[in-house]
């Protein structure tokens, strides 16, 4: 039984969401060099969306049209693309668009991530439905360790170039050659192109609920690295974007045993007790504090609130999941930038306590309207492991 294939797909997707935030801990130092503050950053971090939803909402049925290996080879091509662009020409500018890039390349890899696993697996004669678990810890652990083997560079030998990228477009390189030789096995057919995200009835506040989560997560990644430069930590940052991210599948095993709708709130709960963790330990240079706060709203982020609000809507959606998962993800992209935007701008205006603590009080009042209003409605008869 030959199982390189799949492990390369594994380590493709891993290499794709490690570019994405590679260069995560040299925020401040492109701000720096554009003479711009955490508004302009976290306008720069928010071209990731720019080019990722459009590939979710406009090219859902590309993969059935053209492959699913073209597809993730498009992606590595991009990863290093945007590697090279911020290596060749590092600043704000350079990070917008290699961030859309990035966004294009994720989208794409999204796409036919799980679908192509799932090939694999079957040619390969083991499970099936392995296939979204393997997807899941490649690009959950990838999106992550890009910022963390960054930070570790920067910490050894401080500059603009560090090792992490050149390693980056080495194994990239090498994965994009080794995935023109893995087989395709989905045969090609016309399916519709444009898929646009529906909303179940009962199912807009779990998507609001991972809009309250990944824009926790977006704010540690884009602002909180001009934070710590300040308390003399920045080059630490890599392990807080990592922590915030990766340390969520830890706590995925436990979010399948929940039921849905129990996993959301218990993430719901822990979000703006950890956030306020991270923000009083940036701003006081307690990195200790950052790093366990920033492993709390993982558990949350990526957790119980990422695996809940899948299980309920897959348990309302039924023939439209994949619809209604578009939709998910379009108000998860949406915390994901435009929260952080307003939180940078008013950094800006004020003081990055002011912006951390504002973003602290939003998140504090949505959460609680959230579960207010989950507490009205009947609960969902479904949990996380009926959905896998």
């Amino acid at each position: 039984m030959n199982r390189l294939p799949a492990r390369l797909l594994c380590i493709a997707l891993c290499l794709i969401t490690a570019a994405v935030n590679l260069p995560a801990p040299l925020y401040p130092v492109y701000a720096q060099l554009s003479g711009a503050g955490a508004g302009a950053t976290a306008i720069a971090f928010a071209g990731y969306v720019v080019g990722v939803v459009p590939v979710l909402l406009l090219w859902g049925g590309l993969a059935d049209r053209v492959g699913r290996r073209p597809l993730i080879v498009t992606a590595l091509a991009l990863s290093m693309l945007a590697t090279v662009l911020l290596l060749r020409a590092p600043g704000l500018y350079s990070l917008a668009i290699a961030r859309c890039l990035l966004g294009l390349g994720t989208g794409l890899a999204s796409a036919t991530g799980i679908a192509y696993m799932t090939e694999l697996l079957a040619l390969e004669g083991q499970e099936p439905a392995r296939a979204a678990s393997w997807v899941t810890a490649s690009t959950s652990l990838g999106f992550g360790l890009g910022a963390a083997a960054t930070s570790v560079c920067l910490l050894h030998t401080p500059g603009l170039a560090p090792a992490s990228f050149w390693i980056q477009l080495v194994l990239a390189g090498l994965a994009l050659v080794s995935m023109l030789k893995l087989p395709d096995p989905a045969p090609r057919r016309a399916s519709a192109m444009v898929r646009l995200p529906c909303y179940p009835v009962g199912c807009v506040r779990y998507g609001l609920a991972i809009l309250l989560a990944w824009a926790t997560t977006g704010v540690v990644i884009a602002i909180l690295p001009s934070v710590l430069q300040v308390a003399g930590l920045g080059a630490w940052a890599g392990f807080s974007t990592f922590s915030v991210i990766s340390c969520g599948l830890m706590f995925q095993p436990l979010a399948r045993r929940m039921p849905a709708r129990r996993a959301v709130a218990l993430g719901l709960a822990i979000l703006p007790p950890s956030y306020a963790l991270i923000a009083w330990g940036a701003l006081n240079g307690q990195l200790a504090l950052v790093l366990v706060g920033t492993v709390a709203a993982s558990s949350a982020c990526y957790g119980f609130i990422y695996l809940g609000g899948l299980g309920a809507i897959a348990a309302q959606a039924g023939a439209e999941m994949p619809r209604a998962s578009a939709g998910f993800f379009l108000l998860a992209y949406a915390g994901f930038s435009v929260p952080v935007v307003f939180t940078g701008l008013i950094a800006d205006r004020f003081t990055p306590s002011t912006g951390l603590w504002a973003f602290a009080g939003a998140l504090t009042l949505g959460t609680l309207a959230l579960l207010a209003a989950m507490a009205r409605r009947p609960p969902l008869r479904a949990s996380i492991a009926n959905k896998a």
